[in-house]
This record gives structure tokens, sequence and C-alpha cells, in this order.
């Protein structure tokens, strides 16, 4: 299987790509760059990474978008991954991205501040993506450090982006904390992250057990189980309903299903309504 290397032209994705390059025949490697078209100077770093790839001889396939400035993170990311999942698909390939240790810190700290509840100490463990800084790939855990130090002892040539400096982006600001945590204390919440992963995994198994093959459901099942199970099987139902939904909206949907009187309608995300019968409801 081929291994499709996401490269922005960052310090990040360039020392995997070089660390890639030295370990991995060059037939087997896929550069993947993505254009977010958000600032002048990305499809600059779109062209280095060209030129990088050619030059080791490995695979290039670029993409791109017009998202403007203004575009949230989540929209960029989710079209950037878009693009990932189609190169993979096409060179029968696994996605590979530089995420590492101080990434697993700040966005364990984001999904906590947004509320994201016990699944934001799973983050950064998306399936079909491989954070070989992470899981062992490379046999030893990265943290930014660790990455700068080799970008320098290997001298790899780098782009930087310009918003990274900035403090208008929450992420950049609590970046600059985690960088000063001792890494005892990175490696801690790296282990906890690891448990956390595989207890989202069974708790994914044994809700998908629940859910019906036509998500046509019971509103007395709903009856019967506690709040926290009752989210975590709305919210797998949502997601294959086609309308992922959020912790408060779960809730309400909840709610709506223990208390609505028969033939109301709830409204779920992406404009999908659920009528409410009298004993059951569909997805």
């Amino acid at each position: 299987m081929k291994k499709i290397l996401a490269v922005s032209g960052g310090v990040d994705s360039m020392v995997m790509l070089d660390i890639f390059a030295k370990k991995i025949p060059k037939d087997e490697l896929v550069v993947a760059t993505f254009d977010h078209g958000t600032r002048e100077s990305s499809k600059t770093d779109a062209e280095f990474v060209s030129k990088i790839a050619s030059r080791l001889g490995i695979k290039i396939v670029r993409g791109e978008a017009k998202l403007g400035e203004k575009v949230s993170e989540e929209t960029a990311r989710e079209k950037r991954y878009e693009f990932l999942r189609r190169v993979a698909f096409l060179e029968k390939g696994e996605i590979f991205t530089a995420h590492h240790l101080d990434d697993l810190v700040e966005t364990t700290a984001i999904n906590f501040l947004r509320g994201t509840g016990f699944r934001g100490l799973a983050g950064l463990s998306n399936l079909g993506i491989r954070r070989p800084f992470l899981d062992g790939f490379f046999e030893e855990v990265f943290d930014k450090r660790k990455i700068l130090k080799y970008a320098a002892e290997n001298e790899i040539i780098f782009r930087e982006d310009p918003t990274n400096s900035s403090d208008d982006y929450l992420r950049n600001r609590i970046r600059k904390k985690v960088f000063e945590l001792p890494l005892e204390k990175k490696l801690e919440l790296f282990s906890l992250w690891k448990k956390q992963k595989e207890l989202v995994r069974e708790i994914n198994g044994t809700t998908e057990s629940l859910i019906p093959e036509d998500l046509k459901f019971s509103r007395d099942f709903f009856r019967d189980l506690e709040e926290k199970t009752a989210l975590e099987i709305l919210r797998e139902a949502t997601i294959r309903a086609g309308a992922s939904t959020t912790i408060p909206q779960r809730k309400e949907f909840l709610k709506a299903i223990l208390e609505y009187t028969p033939g109301k309608k709830f409204n779920l995300p992406n404009d999908k309504l659920v009528k409410i019968n009298k004993k059951d409801f569909m997805l």
C-alpha cells in the first residue's frame, strides 16, 4: 500500500517527508499538497513542495481551492481531508500527516474549551489517518522541539505560514504555552490519549451494535437509557443519517424523543426533519 504524505511545506511535514524519503522506497511514496487559497503565499508553498518532491524523485499530487482569507479552520480542514482521501483512493494508499505531540496537546485543550466532552481527549485519531510522529511508525514520539532539532541537524528547508505567528487564532495562543511545557507533562497526556482512544473505540463498537440498520427507533428504548448512553447512540445514529450533531443538539433531540406529542417534527442539521410518532421515529 502506498503512503500518501500530506505535505504543506512547513517544518513538521518537511521533516516527515525527509524521514520517509530516507526510509521508504520512492515508488511507495506520494506527496499530496493542498493550496487552500486562503492567502497569497499559499500557491508559492505548493510550488515549493512540488520542487522538493520532484528533486527527491517522489510523485507529487496537487490540489487547490479558493476558500478566501475569512474561511473557518474547520472548513479548510474538511476541504484538505477531502482532497487527501481522494488521492488515497486513486493511489490505493494510506494517508500520513505530520501531527506531533504538541499538536495533540493543543487539540485536546481546544476540544475541552469547546465542550466536546470525553471524546476531546481522543482527538487526532481519525479512522484511516496515520500520525507517524505519534503512532510509533518512526519508533519514537516527536514533539515540536525534536522536530526543530531534526530540521536543524539535517538542514531541512521549509516555509513558515505567516498566520502561525498571529494571536488572532486560539490555536496559536495555546501553541506558545504548549511549546514551553516540559516533555514529561506532554508524555503524561500522550499516555492518557492512547488509553482514551481505546476506550472510545470500545464505546463506538458497543454503540454501533445498538443501532438498527433502518435507523428506526422505539421511543421507549430511549426512556430506559441513561442520558450519556442515549446521547452516544444519537451521535452515531445522526452521523449515519447525514446530520452530524453537537452535544446540545443531541440533548434537545433526546428531549423531543421523550416529550414531543405524536406527529410533531424535530429539525436536525442539514434541514433534516424527523417526525416523532406515537411509538417510534425514523432518521
